[in-house]
């Protein structure tokens, strides 16, 4: 059963690549104590993106943690054939796995990979990939994302247009599935993206790049409240 069958109806996911590696698992716990209940952990290949981000190493590290909390930890694969990497994140600890429709050839093999290892499965898609082409991969996953800036590095600001293709997306999935928003979430920005339709949000340098995390998630949670 995936993660996402207890998750709260509002879901704000802090972006594990925006954290301070010298300080992860303090700032994880802060983040915990503040009301955090699942961490998106971004996987970048240096091939379907250009940047090398963390892997299943940093994700065996942090997932006892995580575990321990009660938490989840979310996996977002912005690598090439994604479906190679799927049992080294199960085997670290990570409970569910969001692939790249642009990085799969077939999303119903990949996503009955994923069941068959006690995954969760998401698909994501990045600006440029029409709504339609998520929506066509999006059967049997428990989460659609749609990228709201370019995969990669943290810091990026909002896109605007991608609010049009949020609530597009939400009209066109069935109303059970989860619609996840990741890239420039902040208060202003998390508010908008709910209001289109989005009910799990990743924040990364929103809540990371401050001074006292937990402060910054609960200043999100209150903003969507």
């Amino acid at each position: 059963m995936s993660w996402l069958a207890e998750a709260r109806p509002v879901e704000i996911e802090p972006s594990i690549y925006a954290a301070d590696f010298s300080r992860l698992g303090v700032q994880l716990e802060a983040l915990h104590v503040a009301g955090a209940r699942v961490f998106h952990f971004d996987a970048g290949d240096g091939h379907f993106i250009p940047e090398i981000t963390i892997g299943p190493v940093v994700a065996a590290s942090i997932a006892p943690l995580v575990r321990g909390w009660g938490a989840k930890l979310d996996c977002h694969l912005m690598v090439a054939e994604p479906e190679a990497h799927f049992e080294a994140i199960a085997k670290a600890g990570g409970d569910s796995v969001t692939f790249h429709v642009e990085a799969c050839d077939d999303p119903p093999r990949a996503i009955a990979a994923a069941r068959a290892l006690g995954l969760g499965a998401g698909v994501a898609f990045n600006p440029e990939t029409p709504v339609g082409d998520a929506v066509a991969a999006a059967p049997g996953a428990d989460l659609v994302l749609c990228m709201s800036i370019h995969p990669g590095y943290s810091g990026q600001s909002f896109m605007p247009e991608a609010l049009d293709r949020i609530a597009e997306l939400r009209a066109a999935l069935a109303p059970e599935a989860r619609l996840q928003v990741d890239g420039g979430v902040n208060r202003d920005t998390a508010r908008a993206a709910r209001s289109a339709g989005a009910d799990l949000l990743v924040a990364g340098s929103a809540i990371f790049w401050g001074d006292d995390v937990g402060a910054a998630y609960r200043e999100l949670a209150e903003a969507l409240a």
